[in-house]
């Protein structure tokens, strides 16, 4: 029995997920989380095989949970789950420990597939994502936001939303000092010179909410 956890922070969206799963043989919905803080619990205190991680809930950003999952928890499997385009988050989600990264807009037949891929120890990613890597790896080079480490790129991402060092600093849980120590240091990664060059940057490559 693949024991399931589903984290989401929109009760519609839990309450499709486990529907999918009920439907399913083998499948146990044991636990649901609403919240980053809420599924780190969850983990903690219930048998879990395959956790079911919504990309921007409350609480530590994803990539923090998927880190914390990793090293507390190694056996439970992670499958992100997310609105954003794969070539936002799913390489950075799969660095960070999730074994497999599927945008909310396929099918309920794969997302059983890739649940009980993970669960068996395999990694899933769409044919779409799997061309991407590869032909990534085959160019040998990468866009200037993929040296960002992961809170850069979250605060390039704020940032280029138009929003304020002092609006990213209260989003991201930062002060608004640190904010400003992430902003100087994208902008010399990725050789740009201003807040609109960052804004441009964004909107060009689709890397917006």
């Amino acid at each position: 029995m693949i024991r399931l956890l589903i984290a989401d922070d929109h009760p519609i969206v839990r309450e499709g997920l486990r529907r999918i799963a009920a439907d399913q043989p083998g499948i146990s919905v044991v636990a649901e989380a609403a919240s980053a803080d809420e599924a780190l619990a969850r983990v903690g205190d219930t048998a879990i095989d395959v956790m079911l991680l919504d990309v921007s809930m409350p609480g530590p950003g994803f990539i923090e949970v998927l880190q914390q999952v990793r090293r507390d928890h190694s056996t439970v499997k992670v499958l992100v789950l997310s609105v954003h385009p794969e070539d936002q988050w799913a390489v950075r989600a799969l660095r960070a420990g999730a074994a497999g990264y599927l945008t909310k807009d396929h099918s309920p037949e794969q997302l059983i597939e890739a649940i009980r891929r993970v669960y068996r120890g395999g990694k899933y990613v769409t044919a779409a994502l799997a061309e991407k890597l590869a032909t990534g790896l085959e160019a040998g080079g990468a866009t200037p936001h993929e040296s960002l480490s992961d809170r850069e790129y979250e605060v390039l991402r704020a940032l280029g939303a138009g929003l304020s060092v002092k609006a990213v600093a209260g989003r991201l849980g930062l002060s608004p000092k640190t904010v400003s120590t992430y902003r100087t240091r994208i902008l010399e990664k990725m050789q740009l010179g201003t807040n609109a060059d960052l804004v441009r940057y964004v909107r060009d490559h689709s890397l917006g909410d």
